[in-house]
């Protein structure tokens, strides 16, 4: 079939390669436009769907806005089959979703209506579900409330952080995507309403959101650490040299020990939480590296008796 892709982010890339990898023809791609990036903030850098497309030798289109009537018109006059949109990082218009002849399709990383929304991973995480997936979805004007195409389950495991959740379910989308288009161009794909049942939505993360609490439950605060990990990171001060510094931790694990929370219960940097505690495993000091909690005892001494957070 003759596609449109629409995507950003790395999470895209893998559906972009599966749909070309299996003869498709990528009509054009759109994704976001270079943003600054670096310390300085001086260089633009393009997104890895951007990236990628130009390796392999697709047209880029990086419109701020699918809002544009220039910008509709110019889609609709590709003349494509279909749209494939994964993590565009833009609500597309009724004129963009009507703008191909079979309509757009999104690859969604979660199990609709279950975290409709930006940050459909984290938010499976930090809630502590056992359970996500990848859909395929025919979009709609609302927010990914559109019909389901395919699925894939993929169970979360206790010590899962966002980032590995992350790199399993984008070649799971990759793979699922081709399935998808294959029976769409069979003329046998099957749409499926969502439930009105069990609607949640994953908000994007916001910063004042991403401060460790260790007066919740450690069930809470492992899974608020892990559903923050490797990016934006969830973080805690602790005391070095008289004075407070911000400190990442992107890997823990729940215990069952007592103390007031916050407290550092022992020399490998288990902390008390409202209900038993959490051991940080792994840290990073603000410019630093990431480190294990060993090497990084080493050269930042938390003592037990130490309050943080």
């Amino acid at each position: 079939m003759r596609i449109i892709f629409m995507g950003t982010p790395e999470f895209a890339v893998p559906t972009l390669a599966a749909l070309a990898g299996y003869g498709h023809e990528i009509a054009a791609v759109y994704t976001q436009p270079p943003r600054p990036a670096g310390r300085r903030g001086l260089e633009l850098v393009k997104s890895p769907v951007h990236r990628q497309s130009e390796i392999l030798g697709f047209p880029v289109f990086t419109p701020e806005s699918m809002k544009d009537p220039e910008e509709q018109s110019r889609f609709r006059e590709l003349k494509a089959d279909v749209a494939v949109v994964v993590a565009y990082g833009q609500l597309l218009p009724e004129a963009v979703l009507t703008g191909t002849r079979l309509g757009c399709y999104n690859g969604h990383a979660s199990l609709l209506p279950r975290w409709r929304g930006a940050a459909p991973i984290q938010r499976a995480i930090m809630a502590g579900d056992t359970e996500t997936g990848m859909m395929v979805m025919k979009m709609d004007k609302g927010l990914d409330t559109g019909p389901i195409a395919m699925e894939e389950r993929v169970a979360i495991p206790v010590d899962m952080t966002a980032g590995e959740l992350h790199d399993k379910l984008m070649l799971i989308g990759g793979d699922l995507m081709q399935r998808a288009m294959a029976a769409l161009e069979r003329d046998s794909l099957t749409l499926t309403q969502q439930p009105e049942d069990g609607v949640t939505y994953a908000a994007k993360i916001t910063k004042d959101e991403t401060r460790i609490d260790f007066g919740r439950d450690n069930l809470d605060v492992h899974n608020h650490i892990r559903g923050l990990s490797p990016f934006p990171g969830a973080w805690c001060e602790m005391p070095f040299g008289g004075k407070q510094e911000r400190v990442k931790v992107l890997r823990s694990a729940p215990v069952e020990a007592v103390g007031p929370a916050g407290t550092v219960l022992d020399d490998g940097l288990t902390v008390a939480c409202g209900i038993n505690a959490v051991r940080l495993l792994r840290l990073q000091k603000a410019g630093g590296k990431v480190m294990n909690a060993d090497e990084f005892l080493r050269g930042s001494p938390v003592a037990p008796g130490t309050v943080i957070g």
